[in-house]
């Protein structure tokens, strides 16, 4: 044990491998150094968390932060400064910026970005196209990349890998797990007549069916067994692909986002209009209770946001003129710790969601888990704060939230990224400290 430690959190229920436990958590060089009874130890600084879960901290795996190119919905400052307000102690960010992140000068340009502006730790996809899938075996090795992001179907941005030959090549390039947004481009196309001249926002899952993402995913299964590539599917919203993807589980993991799960149509296009507009959509209840289902029978790896902001103005566009995404990155623990307090999972599985499945599935070095030598990411939570989301709190530059006026049970109190404290009871602290998050097949590009 160190002599003195950098920090010391005492007092709080911590979430250890072994379950919720009253010790004192150590941290000396922005690891976890010690845990258990440290009263009496040395520290510069210490933490009384009397009355409050220490979590592992919070990872979502998927945002979009839009810079560069399109600073004006958000960039990596506001962005992880949301993170860092909701708890969120390290985010996986997309590619299709402007330019889209499809090699390593576009790669090393976000890092460049990051660096000193950034709160949280980080990491950025690599995005997968017909002109470098023969390129991605080096790529997904960089320092600082999540790994390869393909997108079937047209979402945002130019990004597009839409038949199977060349999605097959992709998936033949490289070792990682590969993250999918599995979308059928062809089904889109054939249905856009639906809506093409206007439509009432609630057409947006009429247009892109059960269907949609029922024929990519079952595509993507069949090509990922012939390539025995593993692939990571992103954003489920289907009842129907749950059956698939279960019966794929040696080679598919699986993505279910806050919003598939809290909200369901038609009541949030009744209320919300476009800014409920999101690709895959927010489907009806059958497929919401789905999800759950799934959820709840361990189908389900990982929780994230989609975080994809657009202005108010551009979301207030005609449909489908209205650009697809909603900001979630500040909101993903509040929301979930509410379905919590409503018996809906267990907090031991929303932290397996959230860090132990991440750190997983992506297999991250050193985080996901309070451990003796792991990174000192903690998210600090009150279980029991009851508190109202307002638009008011959201420090993404688009200033809105799907989920304004929504009281929940369940607030994070506290974000320390390696053992610094860059956000207290509602207020940033300091100055951004994020780095690049590290990752097992890249450590020795890193050496």
């Amino acid at each position: 044990m160190p002599d003195n430690f950098d920090l010391i959190l005492t007092g709080g229920q911590v979430a250890t491998p072994n379950g919720l436990e009253s010790c004192d958590i150590g941290v000396k060089g922005g690891r976890i150094a010690a845990l258990g009874a440290l009263g009496s130890a040395a520290a510069a600084e210490r933490f009384n968390a009397t009355g409050l879960t220490i979590l592992p901290g919070v990872i979502d795996t998927q945002v979009h932060f839009r810079e560069p190119g399109l600073e004006h919905k958000e960039d990596l400052a506001a962005g992880s400064a949301g993170a860092a307000m909701g708890g969120v102690t390290a985010f996986f960010e997309m590619p299709n910026t402007n330019p889209n992140t499809i090699d390593e000068a576009a790669l090393n340009d976000k890092l460049r970005r990051a660096a000193g502006r950034a709160w949280v730790d980080h990491a950025f996809f690599i995005g997968a196209t017909d002109e470098n899938a023969d390129k991605l075996d080096r790529l997904e090795l960089l320092p600082g990349c999540a790994g390869v992001k393909v997108f079937m179907g047209s979402s945002t941005g130019s990004l597009l890998v839409a038949d199977d030959d060349a999605l097959e090549s992709v998936l033949r390039h490289g070792r990682r797990r590969v993250a999918i947004h599995s979308e059928d481009e062809p089904r889109l196309r054939e249905r856009l007549a639906l809506v093409r001249e206007g439509a009432d926002p609630s057409m947006h899952p009429v247009w892109r069916d059960e269907e949609v993402a029922v024929r990519a995913t079952t595509r993507l299964m069949r090509l990922a067994r012939r390539a025995a590539r593993r692939v990571h599917v992103l954003h489920v919203s289907t009842a129907d692909e749950m059956d698939i993807l279960a019966a794929n589980k040696d080679l598919a993991s699986v993505e279910v986002l806050v919003n598939h799960l809290t909200l369901v149509a038609p009541d949030c296009y009744q209320r919300l209009g476009t800014f409920a507009q999101m690709n895959p959509p927010i489907r009806d209840a059958r497929h919401r209770d789905g999800i759950w289902r799934a959820l709840n029978a361990g189908i389900v790896d990982v929780i994230g946001t989609d975080h994809a902001p657009h202005t108010r103005e551009e979301k207030a566009r005609p449909y489908p003129q209205s650009p697809s995404g909603m900001p979630g990155v500040q909101t993903l623990i509040p929301v979930m710790l509410d379905h919590v307090n409503a018996g809906r999972l267990t907090l031991q599985r929303f932290i397996d969601l959230t860090s132990a499945g991440p750190a997983r599935i992506y297999n991250m070095a050193g985080k996901g888990r309070i451990a003796l030598g792991y990174d000192a990411d903690l998210s600090v939570v009150d279980l029991k704060s009851k508190r109202t989301i307002t638009n008011a709190m959201m420090k993404n530059k688009s200033g809105w939230t799907p989920f304004d006026g929504m009281e929940v049970i369940g607030w994070p109190k506290a974000t320390i990224v390696r053992g610094r404290i860059v956000m207290r009871e509602d207020e940033l602290i300091g100055t951004p400290i994020g780095k690049p998050v590290r990752f097992q097949e890249t450590l020795q590009q890193e050496d």
